[in-house]
């Protein structure tokens, strides 16, 4: 498994967002912060997990908790894509592979038989001193952005 593990520093970024200002994860220690990192804007199984992280968005927001969704999308997919689906997360573009890289979510991938390399769903809960508290290897969206939720109450 590539990429920081439970109790790992979580790498430092700086992504332009859908909201015009850059999200850097090092300004945001002192809380927690959740990270969920999905391949591709307005795409059925991403639809669905913005979706969710979005209707929890009021919970995460009482407990001081950003929520970001990371994707190799443009800023302007990411706008469009809010704009779309009414989201309540903070969308970071990542064409670069700035956060993708270093937290090692892009890989080889199977789809209806054809491999290829892309993104690979992942979540991490990155804790008040900037370590990993959990990491989530996202096979299953239904119940997810909950399970999160679940977990920042327990870190909090």
């Amino acid at each position: 498994m590539a990429g920081p593990q439970r109790g790992d520093r979580a790498p430092d970024f700086s992504l332009e967002t859908d909201g015009g200002k850059p999200f850097t994860l090092s300004a945001a220690q002192g809380h927690p912060v959740v990270l969920f990192f999905y391949p591709q804007d307005d795409t059925q199984t991403c639809t669905v997990e913005n979706i969710a992280f979005s209707g929890e968005a009021g919970a995460f927001k009482r407990l001081g908790v950003p929520v970001v969704g990371i994707s190799p999308d443009t800023v302007a997919s990411h706008r469009a894509f809010r704009n779309k689906h009414k989201l309540r997360v903070i969308l970071a573009a990542d064409p670069e592979h700035k956060a993708v890289g270093p937290y090692g979510v892009w890989g080889p991938k199977v789809l209806f038989g054809r491999h290829y390399d892309g993104l690979i769903r992942t979540t991490f809960l990155i804790d008040a001193e900037g370590r990993v508290s959990q990491r989530w290897d996202v096979t299953r969206v239904k119940g997810h952005a909950e399970a999160v939720l679940e977990a920042t109450k327990a870190l909090i």
